[in-house]
């Protein structure tokens, strides 16, 4: 979700300053507070500049994805329910993917905790905002919006194959209670679904739903250093949480995703982290 020199930085983003614009996304967030995972989210009253902010960077994205992403994300795409036009309700898109793969949207007002939020996934809830980008640089957010998280998550959402990968990472949090390895699957999911590559003829291909959906850096992915998928390199790793990242990891197919993932997930218990240099003694800051 981060921008170039042309596009913008975190720190200087209009929607972090805009009283307005503040208020909009508050009044947004503050409906999410005590919603139970699973229950309906309220429609929105999208305004006029918030519509157009979506058709605004969905015909960018739509372009870039056509360049840039891989082969299942571009079939996953045609077959998602997610209009062009206009900002979809979660209400309206949900029903669509839980015919297709069994999940749904569940309602979030920003950052959730990883339990609750990578646990969901379990059966079958992905946990997404309503609000929307600042309209001043529609190309460029610090944070997830709806446009991230229907348009990203929503793509692969409508895929069996992505579907089955939320899962796995979904059942195993449910198991985990410790934070340490709570946080070991947190980094593996955003290493993957937020920021995975696969090698499609030799050049790295989006499939991670931030590259998905920020115009800036999906066009420039030839710049990040790729490395082969591989779990201790993912969590020895730092990462950006509002800028590029420096680093992405590949994988051939989505079926290799899977198996690295499956045979990693498998195996973790609350004990886990000191294996992995993690925990108290070895943790890390992201960024």
């Amino acid at each position: 979700m981060a921008a170039d020199g042309r596009l913008g930085v975190p720190a200087e983003h209009p929607g972090l300053s805009d009283p307005h614009y503040l208020r909009r996304r508050r009044s947004l967030a503050a409906v999410a507070r005590g919603h139970r995972v699973g229950d309906p989210a309220p429609r929105v009253e999208y305004s006029e500049g918030e519509e157009r902010t979506w058709r605004i960077v969905h015909r960018a994205l739509w372009a870039a994805q056509g360049e840039h992403a891989c082969h299942a994300v571009l079939d996953a795409r045609e077959q998602a329910p997610i209009p062009a036009d206009r900002i979809p309700q979660h209400a309206e898109v949900g029903p669509e993917l839980r015919r297709r793969t069994g999940f749904e949207f569940t309602l979030a007002g920003g950052v959730v905790a990883n339990k609750r939020f990578l646990g969901a996934m379990a059966d079958g809830y992905f946990h997404a905002v309503q609000f929307v980008r600042h309209p001043a640089v529609p190309l460029f957010t610090p944070e997830p919006d709806v446009i991230h998280d229907v348009l990203g998550h929503g793509t692969h959402l409508s895929c069996p194959a992505f579907a089955d990968i939320y899962r796995a990472i979904g059942r195993a949090a449910r198991r985990i209670d410790d934070a340490d390895v709570l946080q070991m699957i947190s980094d593996v999911y955003w290493f993957t679904l937020e920021y995975g590559v696969l090698d499609e003829g030799g050049r790295p291909k989006a499939y991670g739903a931030a590259l998905l959906s920020s115009y800036g850096e999906i066009r420039r992915l030839g710049l990040a250093r790729v490395q082969a998928l591989d779990v201790e390199a993912v969590l020895a790793t730092p990462y950006e949480i509002s800028g590029y990242q420096p680093v992405l990891f590949s994988a051939r197919c989505l079926h290799e995703v899977a198996d690295t993932l499956n045979g990693f997930l498998e195996k973790l218990d609350e004990g886990s982290a000191p294996r992995f240099g993690r925990g108290p003694a070895g943790a890390r800051r992201a960024g």
